[in-house]
């Protein structure tokens, strides 16, 4: 199991971050997802494809691309 921090954009209330995380949760592979609403983070764990999950955050109409290491 790996994990994988998403940067995302475009949530502005709990609501936003409910979507964005059951959007994530719904991606095949994924067996936990935490967003940050303040931080404008995803944390994914599982094995998904990076793809489908920024694709899933599109699909709810916001921002998405995967963090790079620092």
């Amino acid at each position: 199991m790996s994990t994988l921090e998403l940067t995302i954009t475009g949530m502005t209330c709990g609501h936003c971050q409910a979507g964005v995380t059951q959007a994530l949760k719904t991606v095949p592979g994924v067996t936990d997802a935490q967003v940050d609403l303040k931080a404008g983070t995803a944390v994914v764990h599982g094995n998904a494809d990076p793809s489908a999950l920024v694709e899933a955050v599109l699909e709810e109409g916001y921002g998405a691309q995967v963090a790079t290491p620092q």
